[in-house]
């Protein structure tokens, strides 16, 4: 057993050491790509005999140095952290942040010393380098999720608390194998010997002692890569500092999972106070000022992605016409902010007198129990199936995003049937507007049950920015083309 965990263990040091090394290597490559073409495009021509005794050497020095202190700086502010790598944005947020920390003393030194930095130079080089870098990362975050699909690359761990607390991390932790986490074991401290959890998610338990000497045999035993302490641990404050201490002195991680779901990292802040990290988390993005910005960012999108698909509107257009008769665009109404109705536009993917059939179709439902969902819905025009396959139907909400009613990003816009039958705590969906697309459309859209599709709707309602809204725009792309529960 030993020998079999010192060889797992030592294979998860390794593939981090390799892809560590690989990110260290990429972004060597990268950043000199990206200097040495600023350099050549900014200074360099095939004829130009006297760059290299005018400017040449100089910039040939400031390239090195901003080269290494650039490749420098990303490893210093964590951007190759095994903790961020191949899940989530934050991998992606501190290679920004190490770019232009950088670029901004640059502005800084040259304004104070009144060096005479050629602005396009760095322009080139700032522009080109941030652009490759995120390109380059997000290519080895594929391999890397490929590789933890399969169930590689990945770090074991020891889940330790109450029954339902390392129930509920079991769950989490396996439901997001991207993350990069793999249970693969229990300790119940302080329960009785006989109590053990579901035993449909096939977890050993390797104790119930309420010691630092028990819950570190069971340890020694797996040899995991971490260690997470789940909410309704039963240890008092001494043994969990204790269990850190002989976890640092073994070298493996402690993580502390504490009961705050749905919570995104923005809205969390810690505080010691007296030893304590106090964890703070503040009130939802719903302010005026956030208000605002989602706005202006609305009225850009939307006005530029109708510019770019203008072509594409009246293409689609003229083919729902020639392909059965009745009016090209579909008004539904739907339930916004506050509650409010609205008319929403769709391109027609139906037969004209669909509403009226509705009634007689909802015993076939495929849905989720509350919106109506069905695969071979008869009333689909042939055209209609094609625009709903890449979401194509959904282009003329760009209209609703213009003239308020709508967001470009937002929960899925519900009919007054399905408001009807909320529950209290889901009409929290409508505090801001509907989205052309959401959370629920890069997660899944019709595969979803009612329960995730709420979750997700009301995480993006208390957990709103902008970056995010950027981030699930980008997403979207994606979710179109795989056609992932489109029907």
């Amino acid at each position: 057993m030993e020998i079999f965990n010192w060889g797992r263990r030592k294979m998860a040091t390794d593939w981090r050491r390799q892809h560590v090394g690989r990110l260290a290597a990429v972004d060597a490559a990268v950043i000199l790509w990206a200097m040495s073409g600023a350099l050549i495009l900014r200074f360099g021509t095939p004829a130009s005999e006297e760059w290299i005794a005018a400017k040449g050497e100089f910039y040939l020095v400031i390239t090195l140095l901003l080269s290494t202190t650039w490749w420098a700086m990303l490893g210093l502010l964590g951007s190759r952290d095994t903790t961020v790598l191949g899940y989530g944005s934050e991998e992606y947020k501190r290679v920004l942040t190490a770019s232009f920390w950088l670029f901004g003393l640059v502005a800084s030194v040259s304004y104070v010393f009144q060096f005479d930095t050629a602005r396009g130079f760095v322009g080139l080089a700032l522009s080109a380098g941030v652009l490759s870098l995120l390109v380059a990362r997000f290519l080895l975050r594929t391999h890397l999720r490929g590789q933890r699909q399969s169930g590689k690359s990945s770090s074991s761990v020891l889940v330790i608390g109450g029954i339902f607390g390392v129930e509920h991390l079991v769950r989490a932790l396996r439901s997001q194998p991207m993350a990069g986490y793999q249970p693969v074991a229990t300790y119940l401290p302080g329960t009785p010997k006989d109590s053990f959890i579901d035993p449909s998610l096939d977890m050993p338990n390797l104790g119930h002692e309420a010691s630092i000497e028990g819950i570190v045999a069971a340890v020694r035993k797996v040899s995991p890569d971490a260690v997470a302490l789940s909410t309704g641990v039963p240890l008092p404050p001494p043994v969990i500092r204790e269990l850190g201490w002989a976890l640092a002195d073994m070298q493996i991680r402690m993580i502390m999972a504490p009961a705050l779901t749905d919570i995104a990292g923005p809205r969390i802040h810690t505080q010691p106070v007296a030893g304590l990290p106090l964890i703070h988390v503040s009130t939802p993005n719903l302010g005026s000022g956030q208000g605002l910005v989602k706005r202006t960012f609305d009225l850009i999108g939307a006005t530029g992605l109708l510019v770019v698909l203008l072509p594409v509107l009246l293409i689609v257009a003229a083919v729902v016409r020639a392909d059965s008769s009745g009016p090209v665009l579909f008004r539904q109404e739907r339930i916004g902010t506050g509650g409010r109705p609205f008319q929403m536009l769709k391109f027609r993917s139906m037969v004209v007198d669909a509403e009226q059939q509705l009634a007689a179709l909802q015993a076939e439902s495929e849905g989720n129990g509350v919106m109506f969902k069905l695969k071979a819905d008869p009333r689909i025009t042939r055209v209609g199936r094609f625009l709903r396959r890449y979401s194509l139907d959904e282009l003329p909400q760009l209209f609703n995003v213009l003239n308020g009613t709508m967001s470009l990003v937002g929960p899925r816009p519900p009919l007054r049937s399905e408001v009807d039958q909320y529950q209290s705590h889901v009409h929290r969906r409508l505090m801001v507007r509907p989205g052309l697309t959401g959370l629920w459309q890069v997660s899944g859209r019709s595969l979803l049950s009612w329960d995730d599709t709420v979750r997700l709707d009301l995480y993006y309602v208390e957990n709103w920015s902008l970056a995010g809204d950027i981030a699930i725009l980008l997403k979207t792309v994606r979710a179109v083309l795989a056609r992932q529960g489109a029907f």
